[in-house]
């Protein structure tokens, strides 16, 4: 027993780990998630396929074996004690239990047996009466033998749980490894292309695999993926799905996903339509089609650049998702080779755009108030959420020569996070570890970014920006002494080349931005002095970036921008945006212009054998528990012998649990028995 219940306390730990860790992930989804030790740890004891490790095998079939021996050994004597009403029982015997009465009866042993027994039976006992030649009578009486049952039952079931569970994971599969030539793919391409040893036959008699379908598509090799790479399932069928449907909360979560199929039979040719929802699957020869997920089925995009160098010139790229463009070198830098991978597409985007201020003034903290926000419902909240759907955003990756690649996330869309101006949001991040970072572009009057690309390109062109310097220092200065426009012009155009990454800074190098500007000012300023220095150059920085955004706008034809607070706003992002830019790790940005979706449903198709075992297995189970915790056995001897005209009884109860009921029960029959007139 204590061999068991340790062996079932390691499976159920194992089984946990194996339900929180997901298991058959790529190699590097795990070291980017808990890093290499942890992922070479986990790789030495199996936990990525925890139950088609060898070690949980084992414990399985220990516990199998244990159990069955156990079984095989009390069976045979729990089912003779079924059968068994113990009526050979000594007289004196009786006299050794703990529930045990006397009585003198008034008829002769033969009548007061019959009368014991019908009695006993009536009230639902299993009685046997035994005549002992002259002596006497003995009636003995059982009830509760389905206790017994229990126990068989309940071992019973963890041996078929633990069978249907070895028959439903990976031991077939990965017997067919073994013995049958069967191996992982690594590889890539299509799927009509991958050899025979990497697929597994349409009679496996047990799998469990993924099955991506785009609309208006069909397929019939479902995916198994492994540690080392992926086995391809043969189904019977193949799937077509007609629509995928999805409805969402107000959240922006999932509320329902469903797919309207079609089931081609390969043997028959028969067509049989059939809809797909999460935890109401189809099933087909044996096979279960759940609805797992959904993902993008090839969705076609159109996307624009967005030249943040200043040296790169506008155009457009259309390709598919999970598809990629090269980009030439007449489209990129001369110095950069990169390749355009498309990652994803999303539609729906709802975001929190409600307040985020957390500050919290400690004068007005109250302790009560404050344990009161906690209490109550679990959905109760004192922040105000605005949710609201921001539109499509884009996701892709921009890989170099050397093949590094960083992924970028960009919205369609402008939002207003409440800074007084719409801003575009162009994130990007190194690894998938890491979150996203954005970048925050201004929308201009029209809702668009050529405002803010006019003015950066207008910063890269020294002829404008010369231009914005002059016009600037004659307005700020009085037009009686040209010495002082001259020396404005010297500084402002020193601070605008800084910005504009067009002059080294102190260190040699051009980071541009505000970080430029800082660095000059803490190799050339005393301390005291750079707070108001820095003020002042900020302002004079402000001053003539505005007039290089009014020279740009009139190079093009376009009205002059009109000094009021929303240009005041727009130009305060901008500036921010300009200082940012110099450290975008790429010389564009790519921003979703049009697109065509195509939605993929996600199917699991699994074919269970063992679940049937499991399914009874489990109804075993509940039946032995309960019997062994419910019901009570019980055994009642009653010795009748002669005396006088009547008889002598005497009665023993026993029970396999001491508990007050019990007692009760033994007072009730002896009531009954020996009390109750003859």
């Amino acid at each position: 027993m204590r061999f068991s219940i340790s062996l079932l306390t390691v499976i159920c730990i194992a089984s946990v780990i194996g339900t929180v860790l997901k298991q058959h992930e790529p190699v590097n989804n795990y070291v980017n998630q808990f890093g290499p030790f942890w992922s070479e740890v986990f790789f030495a004891i199996k936990l990525n396929a925890v139950y088609s490790a060898w070690w949980f095998l084992l414990i399985l079939a220990f516990l199998v074996a244990s159990t069955s021996l156990c079984i095989a050994r009390n069976a045979p004597k729990i089912l003779v004690d079924l059968k068994a009403y113990k009526e050979n029982m000594r007289e004196q015997s009786l006299a050794a239990f703990h529930h045990r009465a006397e009585a003198t009866l008034a008829r002769a042993p033969e009548a007061e047996a019959r009368r014991i027994g019908a009695v006993l039976a009536q009230a639902g006992w299993k009685v046997r009466l035994q005549q002992r030649g002259e002596t006497g009578w003995m009636v003995a009486a059982k009830a509760g033998s389905m206790n017994k049952i229990g126990y068989l039952a309940a071992h019973s079931a963890i041996v078929l749980v633990c069978l249907g569970g070895l028959l439903d994971g990976d031991l077939i599969v990965r017997a067919q490894m073994l013995f049958g030539g069967k191996q992982p793919f690594a590889g890539g391409g299509m799927i009509a292309d991958v050899p025979p040893q990497h697929r597994l036959p349409a009679t496996n008699p047990t799998f469990r695999g993924n099955l991506l379908v785009a609309e208006g598509t069909q397929s019939g090799t479902a995916i198994l993926n492994q540690s080392d790479g992926i086995l391809l399932q043969e189904l019977p069928f193949s799937i077509e799905l007609k629509k995928f449907i999805v409805e969402y909360y107000s959240t922006g979560m999932p509320k329902l996903f469903a797919s309207e199929i079609v089931i081609h039979d390969r043997e028959t040719g028969e067509k049989i339509p059939a809809r797909v929802e999460v935890n109401h699957p189809a099933r087909h020869r044996g096979i279960e089609i759940y609805q797992s997920s959904f993902d993008d089925g090839g969705s076609t995009v159109k996307l624009k650049s967005v030249p943040l160098n200043g040296s790169v010139k506008a155009f457009e790229v259309e390709g598919a998702i999970g598809a990629s463009t090269q980009l030439t070198r007449g489209q990129a830098t001369e110095a950069d080779k990169l390749t355009l991978e498309y990652t994803g597409l999303r539609v729906i985007n709802v975001e929190n755009l409600g307040a985020t201020d957390t500050a919290v003034d400690p004068r007005k903290v109250d302790l009560r108030a404050s344990i009161d926000e906690r209490l109550g419902a679990a959905n109760k909240t004192t922040t105000k959420k605005t949710l609201r759907n921001v539109g499509p955003s884009i996701t892709y990756k921009l890989r170099d020569a050397a093949g590094q690649a960083r992924e970028f996330h960009n919205y369609m869309l402008p939002m207003d996070l409440g800074d007084g101006v719409a801003v575009f949001l162009l994130g990007m991040r190194d690894t998938p570890a890491e979150s996203f970072r954005y970048l925050r572009l201004p929308a201009d009057e029209q809702g668009n970014m050529d405002g803010f690309l006019r003015l950066r390109a207008a910063l890269a062109d020294p002829a404008l920006r010369e231009q914005a310097v002059r016009s600037y220092a004659r307005q700020a200065t009085d037009n009686a002494r040209p010495e002082l426009a001259e020396q404005l012009a010297a500084s402002t155009a020193r601070a605008l080349a800084l910005f504009a990454a067009a002059e080294p800074g102190p260190s040699g190098r051009s980071p541009g931005g505000l970080q430029a500007v800082s660095e000059f000012l803490e190799a050339n300023v005393p301390e005291g002095e750079r707070a108001r220095a820095g003020e002042v150059l900020v302002r004079i920085l402000n001053g003539t970036l505005f007039e290089l955004a009014q020279l740009a706008r009139k190079r093009d034809g376009l009205p002059p921008l009109e000094r009021d607070a929303k240009t005041q706003a727009f130009m305060n992002q901008a500036v921010l945006a300009l200082s940012d830019v110099h450290a975008y790790p790429a010389p564009m940005a790519f921003q979703l212009q049009d697109f065509k979706q195509v939605q993929a449903s996600v199917f699991q198709v699994t074919r269970s054998p063992g679940r049937a075992i499991v399914y009874l297995g489990c109804a075993l189970l509940i039946l032995g528990v309960f019997a062994m915790l419910y019901i009570r056995e019980r055994r009642i001897w009653v010795w009748l012998s002669p005396r006088d005209d009547g008889s002598q009884a005497r009665m023993a109860l026993s029970s396999n649990r001491k508990l007050l009921d019990v007692d009760r029960e033994f007072e009730r029959l002896r009531h009954h028995l020996l009390e109750a007139k003859s």
